[in-house]
């Protein structure tokens, strides 16, 4: 199946699954203790790390065009009520990358994410 012919919030479940895999791997190999594990791992997958991390990278010029309308289809596409922890708005960004990511990863666009994670990483240190 081509990546177009999945609908925006397919995008996003299947991006949302494999960012989740990318973090807590990412986490398990700097953190221990369960606990920590958890902390970090929310600091990256919640909807406010998400959308923090979708602004930057609308401002620093490594999208294309196509992902670019790739992330504003999820953004505006009609998703549930957002969670009680975030505002919709928060919400909706953070589906648009993840459906961003989704886009990626059905693409096998492995040095792309690659070069996104650098960034998200590099976000941690600031």
């Amino acid at each position: 199946m081509n990546v177009n012919d999945y609908s925006p919030l397919a995008l996003a479940f299947i991006g949302d699954a494999h960012y989740n895999m990318v973090v807590k791997r990412y986490v398990i190999d700097h953190e221990v203790k369960m606990d920590k594990m958890q902390r970090l791992t929310t600091k990256y997958v919640s909807a406010k790390a998400q959308a923090k991390i979708m602004d930057k990278l609308l401002h620093s010029n490594v999208l294309t065009e196509e992902e670019i309308d790739y992330y504003k289809r999820g953004r505006n596409s009609k998703a549930h009520k957002a969670p009680k922890n975030t505002d919709a708005v928060t919400y909706h960004v953070s589906t648009g990358f993840e459906t961003l990511w989704g886009y990626w990863y059905l693409n096998g666009d492995e040095t792309k994410m690659r070069q996104i994670w650098d960034i998200i990483e590099t976000m941690e240190e600031e």
